[in-house]
């Protein structure tokens, strides 16, 4: 797992390096005063079927994934002022199951004000960020119990018994992170913003936290995503560095890279928190797409670990500029 993050890593610092250079090549076209705005919705289905002779294995299921980026931005001379959000929640229902599993579960928002330093790429920047998740996240246990057989009381057989256990919800965790810095941007497709004085806010729900509360979910050191037992929110301050790297891979083929660092002058500063995407978009035509995306969080308040996700799915997109 940590190969792999590192691969994508470094493959994010490769292509930032080389499409840098290219822009640098090449003057980008200078736009209008004013708002610039585009969006993008896409529905993403899959589904698999077996009847009850297959011998080779698998659960009949369904699964979507909505997703939606919606940016607004706005210049004026000097100045420019960008705003990006993303929504995504997915689903998947296996045959048979009690319950169905969260796939997919994000909302994002991100402002960047900034003034150019003229004659440049750079500008002064302040920004703010905004994340959490729409709906209840579960941690599922399955546990086998012996019954007695409705044939003969005397034979106990076994039966799964799936429970689960309430572990996130909507602003639990949240985070809300701001502060000044330095913008470099080429444009809206590869842009960096370093953030030396940020202040982050964690929050979360007083039912995590209770120590009293049996289903609070504080980990080994009494704690919730950071944030002390008994308390409802933490607060950090560090330095924030966002990135960002799109271009086109071959002819209908994009990729979208975002990485996002934070450091906590206040505890453990060497220990890096690190959210890196990669959405690699198919298109077949102006509605038809493929979807790839691999993600990979490490934050040590969270999970003693990696957390990976990857999700592919084909279906249809709208979108406008």
């Amino acid at each position: 797992m940590k190969k792999t993050l590192l691969f994508y890593l470094l493959l994010f610092g490769l292509v930032f390096n080389g499409f840098a250079q290219d822009a640098e090549d090449g003057a980008e076209e200078e736009k209008p005063d004013g708002w610039d705005t585009s969006g993008n919705a896409s529905l993403l289905l899959n589904q698999a079927a077996f009847n009850k002779e297959w011998q080779g294995g698998g659960t009949t299921n369904i699964s979507g994934n909505l997703k939606g980026t919606f940016n607004a931005n706005w210049k004026s001379g000097p100045w420019v002022w960008d705003n990006n959000l993303i929504a995504e929640y997915g689903k998947t229902r296996f045959k048979d199951s009690e319950f169905d599993q969260k796939t997919n579960d994000r909302l994002e928002f991100t402002s960047t004000l900034g003034r150019q330093l003229e004659g440049t790429n750079w500008y002064f920047s302040f920004f703010l960020n905004f994340r959490t998740q729409f709906d209840k996240g579960y941690a599922e246990t399955d546990t086998e119990l012996l019954i007695p057989s409705p044939e003969d009381p005397d034979i106990l057989i076994p039966v799964n018994i799936t429970t689960r256990e309430l572990e996130t919800k909507f602003m639990s965790p949240g985070y809300l992170q701001f502060g000044p810095g330095m913008l470099w941007k080429k444009s809206e497709d590869l842009k960096v913003n370093f953030a030396p004085a940020t202040a982050r806010f964690i929050f979360a729900s007083s039912q995590f936290t209770d120590p009293n509360n049996p289903m609070n979910q504080l980990d080994g050191d009494g704690r919730y995503f950071g944030i002390e037992a008994g308390d409802t929110s933490r607060f950090e301050f560090g330095t924030s560095v966002q990135a960002t790297a799109n271009f086109g891979l071959v002819k209908n083929v994009r990729m979208e890279n975002q990485l996002n660092l934070y450091s906590n002058y206040l505890e453990d500063p060497q220990n890096v928190d690190i959210d890196y995407t990669m959405n690699l978009l198919m298109s077949v035509n102006s509605w038809l797409t493929a979807n790839f995306v691999f993600q990979a969080i490490y934050d040590d308040n969270a999970a003693r670990g990696f957390q990976i996700r990857e999700a592919l799915g084909i279906g249809l997109t709208f979108g406008y500029d």
